[in-house]
């Protein structure tokens, strides 16, 4: 269940049709056509990518992480793992990997959770979920709370114990890794690069990531 499938691709960064870089806690929101090829790099390592995906004809069917899951027979996602929406559809398929191992069980941080999982006076804290709600608001659609849902964390190591928690663990990835998706239909991409300052996803140091995008 905890294997890791490293696959390097062949795209040329040169080659991309589109290239752009997400600073430490920005959002970015972006509609992919069907058999464009999605990268997200971790520029300086142990960044977490907090990421959702909708399908842009049917916006209320958003990624669902159960109906992946439960399709592939594994919690994390790697190479091959292909992205569900709630209704089964097939979002998109992980093509290349050189992480090796992404976690979408974990969530993403919001205010409510920093004064859970830390301390009240965390509340003020930049968070993934503002960030989401922050990009759909500029998104031309009628989105609101109810389209948020448990999210893809890129690149961050969540471990799940014996006993069925989970462990917020240092990354298992590195300056240069990234993971590399094919758009299986017209797809939505939400992504809140993590500011996360209170455990060790990021290291406790937030940085870039990059994304780029080709059409095959």
């Amino acid at each position: 269940m905890a294997a890791f499938i490293k696959v390097e691709s062949n795209r040329l960064a040169e080659n991309a049709i589109y290239d752009q870089t997400i600073l430490a806690g920005d959002g970015w929101m972006h509609e992919l056509l069907p058999g464009q090829v999605l990268r997200i790099v971790d520029v300086a390592g142990n960044q977490a990518a907090d990421t959702l995906f909708y399908d842009a004809d049917h916006p209320e069917d958003h990624y669902s992480a159960v109906a992946t899951i439960a399709a592939q027979g594994n919690i994390y996602l790697t190479t091959g793992s292909v992205l569900r929406s709630e209704s089964g559809a097939e979002l998109l398929e992980i093509v290349a990997d050189t992480c090796g191992r992404h976690d979408t069980v974990g969530g993403s941080c919001s205010a409510e959770s920093n004064t859970v999982r830390y301390s009240h006076d965390k509340l003020h804290m930049h968070n993934c979920r503002d960030t989401f709600m922050l990009q759909l608001s500029k998104w031309d659609g009628d989105f609101s709370k109810r389209d948020l849902a448990p999210n893809i964390n890129f690149f961050m190591n969540v471990p799940v114990t014996p006993e069925g928690g989970l462990q917020f663990a240092d990354g298992v990835s590195f300056p240069g890794a990234y993971v590399e998706m094919k758009s299986l239909r017209r797809t939505l991409v939400l992504i809140s690069n993590c500011p996360q300052l209170n455990n060790p996803c990021n290291a406790y140091n937030p940085t870039p990531v990059r994304v780029l995008i080709w059409e095959q």
